[in-house]
């Protein structure tokens, strides 16, 4: 896994030796690199491989599924030597460095090029690209979240006026990751509830506790209680239309005014949320006893619902958006969250603000005021000022330096010179001298350049 085991002058197919070093000469850029799936995190592996200048790198999965006889048969692996869900390819949270595309191919498709590549010493040319199944002229799209995650929080917070502005073209669904807390085993077989605040009703729905600490701060149970508040409010508030503007509204004065540990779970802070974003507080209380209530151990069909929905998705990482079913995980911003919202329509049927702010830097400012701005709009340059306005900058700087200059020069000369004028005011002339009607000071009230040797 160090970034040393990564030779250029290794691997397949072979290449000419070079007779200054004996080893084969480097690979020839742009390549692409295959690397098997092992022991590294996907991270590490594709970091290895950037600084081995590689252009893009495919990881070539190591395991088949065990519901794929073919590619059991394939490569002649018995089903003890198999897994059984599809290994999801994520950032670890060291990414940010990377900037070559990384992709993981199954092994039965991987194994046709190691193939071709190693047994038969044959360049194989492979395109990398990443698009959106666009079926219709609409786009559904889901976020799966807890309220107790913070890395899409921003995107929440200013995506209210984005998701109005897409209309209802464009169909959101919130979704609440909730664990199952009989599988967990946090509810025993007599209906005990053995992860204590963690869980509600009996240990059946579980979180996380945020800061790790049971006796402190918001509870794995007041986490499960908000995001069944959620559901509802969705509900009955967003459900019907798919755009959801009461919905983010109320996130938005969730964050706002609740999102701590002193507030999170306060009735009255609750209530306040309820009001400012103008939802009927009982409307949505009475939504959450009706599905189930989180009390007792009791069945609660809408936190079930999340579940079962979680576990066909094949949701592990938080948060995770799903736009016409092709998974984003990791950090979510509201610029790659727009832009691939815009690319999942079929071409030339996106909406007018995909049409205006898909290619600015800056979306939610597009938004905002209708048109992409010079400096929100992306150039080839990176986003760089016009030649205008860097030419009128650079003068106001030189005339601003320029002045300042000047006054530095005024003013040190005055010092000088009255610095000059106390030295000769105590200059006392020796007895006997041949002008005793000279006043040395004569020469400091002149403020002249006359020589003080006559």
């Amino acid at each position: 896994c160090d970034s040393s085991s990564v030779d250029p002058t290794t691997g397949y197919p072979t290449r000419p030796t070079d007779p200054a070093t004996g080893k084969q000469q480097p690979w020839s850029p742009p390549f692409i690199l295959m690397i098997d799936r092992g022991s590294c995190s996907f991270v590490q592996k594709v970091r290895n491989a950037q600084h081995a200048g590689a252009a893009g790198v495919i990881i070539a999965d190591n395991l088949c599924l065990c519901s794929d006889a073919a590619c059991l048969n394939m490569v002649n692996e018995t089903f003890q030597n198999c897994q059984n869900a599809e290994p999801i390819m994520a950032d670890d949270g060291s990414g940010g460095d990377i900037t070559i595309p990384a992709f993981l191919m199954f092994k039965q498709d991987a194994h046709g090029i190691i193939q071709e590549v190693k047994v038969k010493n044959s360049p194989v040319q492979v395109e990398m690209s990443w698009s959106l199944p666009h079926p219709d002229s609409d786009v559904s799209y889901e976020l799966w979240t807890v309220p107790s995650e913070n890395v899409s929080k921003e995107f929440q917070r200013a995506w209210y006026p984005i998701a109005q502005k897409l209309g209802k073209r464009a169909q959101f669904t919130p979704r609440q990751y909730i664990y199952d807390g009989i599988k967990s085993r946090c509810q025993t077989s007599d209906g005990q509830n053995m992860c204590f605040n963690m869980c509600t009703n009996g240990g059946r729905y579980c979180a996380t506790d945020p800061d790790q600490d049971l006796d402190h701060g918001t509870t794995g149970a007041e986490i499960v209680t908000e995001a069944l508040r959620r559901i509802c409010v969705w509900k009955h508030f967003g459900e019907q239309d798919g755009v959801g503007a009461t919905y983010w509204k109320y996130i938005t004065e969730f964050l706002d005014r609740c999102d701590s540990d002193d507030f999170f779970s306060n009735k009255d802070c609750i209530n306040d949320v309820y009001k400012h974003s103008k939802i009927d507080g009982k409307r949505i209380e009475q939504c959450m006893e009706d599905s189930g209530g989180l009390s007792s151990n009791h069945v609660n069909t809408l936190l079930e619902r999340e579940i079962d929905a979680a576990v066909r998705k094949g949701v592990v990482v938080l948060p995770t958006m799903f736009v016409n079913s092709a998974a984003m995980r990791g950090a979510l911003t509201v610029n790659t969250v727009f832009n691939a919202v815009c690319a999942g329509f079929q071409d030339g049927s996106e909406p007018d603000v995909c049409k205006t702010c898909a290619h600015c830097s800056g979306v939610a400012g597009c938004v905002q005021k209708g048109s992409c701005t010079s400096n929100s709009n992306t150039s080839p340059s990176g986003g760089s000022v016009s030649k205008k306005t860097f030419g009128t900058t650079l003068l106001m700087m030189c005339v601003l330096f320029g002045v300042a200059a000047y006054i530095h020069w005024r003013k040190t000369r005055e010092d000088m010179r009255e610095q000059v004028r106390g030295i000769l005011a105590e200059y006392m002339p020796l007895d006997g001298g041949e002008n005793e009607d000279y006043n040395p000071m004569d020469f400091a009230r002149s403020g002249q350049s006359a020589s003080l040797i006559s």
